[in-house]
């Protein structure tokens, strides 16, 4: 066990830690330590060896009394970890003692972007105010700071997507004449914060300001916001890329960021007493073309949005790499001001970029019992029962089928991709509640002869083979490609919530993102914003500073 005060002695420390929340994405939002990184344990095999990825690493794992915890612990430890203990009390064990809880997601950026507008004065103006900038035509630019999907669900009006770490590279090309002036939005805050202040420390000659509560701000104000906006950056010159390098270097310079080579960053990366997350922050579209092995894609606006996701890590080491000296420069400038140990990877050849397509993964081989079925088989096997899933008459075999057998089909995706199409009559179910959830849905219905395991792609899935064997007393089949691989065989997919065996609360329903969220869950998160330079006061293991 360890307790609160070995944490955040840790965590003031800057020493390496890492404290991993295993509940699900909602239940963690609603409250949860400052720097507790949200990985479920449905999740742990597929990602913890990315996410954290020095085995030795002092990993801290807590619950709210679900009984993950214990659980977690022993997956961490078949994975290798040699440095796993529970979090004392849990959560509110933690509470007990003094600690400090948040609520909502990207907790760490989301209270320093509020401290650096509370130490800065970040210039900004009310959704009503740029409203008549853009009616009157006057000499303004509107630059949406967060990713493209997120710009196209909905915008500002005349808006570009220009996500965050693309800024000071494309700002002077998109406003060239000096008397423009640039205003920077997201949905609510942080980006739009961080995103205009960028803009400011670079030195841009022009007026600069952040649309103040962003699109929720807009629709607050009674606004109307545009869906399906393609607007974006264009390339940049040369000249203005050279000049926009400049800024960017000198700023860095200033928030204390480090230089690497990639000779050093070898050595770097052979220490076994330090973790060191080496991270590509240009576009994703770029890293797919081309990168450095041994980098993942990590696009610097998001990344300085969600570092307890990219590096959940706390006290690590973080190398950025870039091909413009703007990107990697900027993202790191925020880095080291929310008080980690960055550096900018320098002198590399575009030759050097000999990797293209996703980063490999390193995941652990799924344990047995398990067997693989094809999308074409199952296909069959459901015409032969005639009702996917929850099926009630015996199947038998015929036209030389190998033994089919009825099946129940358990689909442990995400929900969200469940809504959006599964498998026919496949129930979708959280892998943390397969205990109680499973023996639920087996007491419905007493006819299942085996269970068929799916997800998106086929990742996920293995891996609860045996525990679903074991508590259901059924073979168990695992589907080849998944979800993925039943749509590209034209195979027939069902969409929405036909049958949920469990509750959705895999995924946070963010009160900024979308069109529909109630106007009071706006107001509500706005408000929860402005109090959280006050709750970084109070929880004092943070270690930021502004430039």
């Amino acid at each position: 066990m360890t307790r609160f005060a070995e944490v955040h002695q840790a965590l003031r420390e800057h020493q390496e830690i890492a404290l991993i929340d295993l509940r699900e994405e909602d239940p963690f939002a609603q409250c949860h330590p400052l720097f507790a990184a949200q990985l479920s344990l449905a999740r742990l095999e597929t990602d913890a060896w990315t996410r954290i990825p020095r085995l030795d690493t002092p990993v801290v794992v807590m619950d709210n009394g679900e009984g993950l915890a214990a659980v977690g612990a022993e997956r961490l430890k078949a994975l290798g970890y040699t440095q796993v203990s529970l979090l004392e009390g849990g959560l509110q064990g933690w509470i007990n003692d003094g600690g400090e809880v948040f609520k909502d997601v990207n907790v760490p950026s989301k209270s320093f972007g509020e401290l650096v507008e509370h130490e800065r004065h970040t210039p900004s103006l009310s959704a009503p105010e740029v409203k008549a900038l853009i009616e009157q035509k006057a000499n303004v630019v509107v630059l949406d700071a967060r990713r493209f999907d997120e710009y196209q669900t909905m915008s500002i009006p005349s808006g570009i997507s220009v996500p965050g770490a693309e800024l000071v590279l494309r700002a002077a090309s998109l406003a060239p004449d000096p008397s423009t002036h640039i205003v920077v939005n997201c949905a609510g805050r942080t980006r739009s914060i961080i995103g205009t202040q960028s803009l400011v420390n670079a030195g841009l000659p022009n007026r600069i300001t952040a649309l103040r509560n962003g699109t929720i701000g807009w629709t607050l104000a009674g606004q109307e916001l545009v869906r399906g906006a393609q607007e974006k950056f264009k390339p940049v010159t040369e000249t203005e890329r050279q000049q926009a390098a400049l800024r960017a270097r000198a700023v860095a310079d200033r928030a204390g960021v480090k230089r690497v080579s990639l000779d050093q960053l070898a050595v770097q990366k052979r220490e076994t007493s330090r973790t060191t997350y080496c991270l590509d922050v240009r576009t994703p579209e770029e890293f797919l073309a081309a990168h450095l092995p041994g980098f993942r894609s990590a696009p610097g606006g998001q990344l300085v949005q969600e570092t307890d996701f990219s590096a959940p890590v706390r006290g690590a080491r973080i190398v950025l790499f870039d091909d413009d000296g703007v990107r990697a420069n900027m993202s790191a400038s925020w880095l080291a001001q929310m008080n980690w140990d960055v550096a900018v990877l320098d002198g590399i050849a575009l030759s050097e970029l000999t990797e293209a397509g996703p980063a490999p993964l390193r995941r652990p081989v799924p344990a047995p019992p398990q067997n693989a079925i094809s999308p074409a088989e199952l296909a069959e096997m459901v015409s032969m029962v005639g009702q996917v899933g929850l099926a009630t008459k015996q199947t038998a075999n015929s036209k030389g089928s190998k033994g089919l057998l009825q099946p129940l089909i358990l689909d442990l995706g995400t929900s969200a991709n469940y809504v959006k199409g599964h498998v026919p009559g496949a129930a979708w179910i959280l892998r943390s509640r397969i205990a109680q959830d499973l023996r639920a849905l087996l007491d419905t219905a007493k006819t299942f002869q085996q269970v068929v395991l799916t997800c998106e792609t086929g990742l996920v899935s293995p891996y609860a083979a045996q525990e679903v064997a074991r508590i259901a007393g059924l073979p168990v089949a695992v589907l080849t490609g998944g979800n993925a691989a039943w749509r590209q065989a034209g195979l027939q997919v069902a969409q929405g919530e036909t049958l949920l065996a469990s509750p959705r609360i895999d995924r946070y329903r963010r009160p900024y993102e979308g069109t529909d969220a109630p106007r009071e869950a706006m107001q509500a998160y706005l408000d929860w914003e402005f109090g959280l330079v006050e709750q970084l006061g109070r929880d004092a293991s943070h270690g930021f500073r502004v430039i």
